[in-house]
Formats: C-alpha cells, structure tokens, sequence
C-alpha cells in the first residue's frame, strides 16, 4: 500500500480523518495537504487524525503534519493525533513534536478533549 488513503467522519462537530497507509514525500503529504484545506475551508475547525493504520511516515509527512497543525492554529482551530504507533510515537519523542501535538490512544478520550 503506497499511497495514502483517507476516509472522512464526522464525531458531533469533531471531522476525523481515518488515515492508512504512508505518510511520505509525494501524493501522501499532498493528499493530507488537500484534505486538510478543503475540511479548513468548510468551516470544520476541530480535526482528529487518526493514524492507526499509518505504516509509516517519513520526513515530509512530519513536515505535514506540523504544517497542518500550524494551518488550523491559525485558523483558531484545533488538531489532534490518535492511535499513534510505536514508531511513530518515537519519532514524534526524537523530533520533541510530542510537546507540540495532543496526542491519545482513545478516540472517546480525544474527541471529549476538543473544546
């Protein structure tokens, strides 16, 4: 499974995105890119990614994810990661972005944190 492929939910006024596969340079970041822009410019202001079925994510999918964060801060909006795998969680540790994302293991947790 190269590509990434997203599905869409709405969970009350919170949209989760349900991402599986790789989040890397190339039509992985592009299509989190675009999903992101079009939720933003719907007005869905409250997103949790959930990456439990990502295998893995480079440096530019990193990249994305802290752009997107950055996207819907700005927005006055709120992102959140679920479901992180061990690598994943590692690598967030080794580049600190665990102190940047809020980041849970349990989606009625996750989406009781949005405000």
């Amino acid at each position: 499974m190269a590509e990434l492929n997203i599905s869409e939910r709405q969970a009350g006024d919170v949209t989760v995105l349900d991402l599986g596969g790789k989040i890397t340079i190339g039509e992985g970041s592009v299509a989190l890119r675009s999903a992101i822009k079009r939720l933003i410019e719907e007005g869905k202001k409250k997103i949790l990614l959930n990456l439990g079925k990502v295998s893995y994510v480079d440096s530019s999918g990193i990249g994305e994810l802290v752009s997107s964060f950055t996207t819907i801060n700005r927005e006055g909006g709120q992102l959140k990661l679920l479901n992180l795998s061990q690598k994943i969680q590692d690598l967030m540790t080794i580049t600190k972005l665990h102190t940047v994302f809020d980041v849970y293991d349990d989606e009625t947790a996750a989406l009781n944190s949005f405000k």
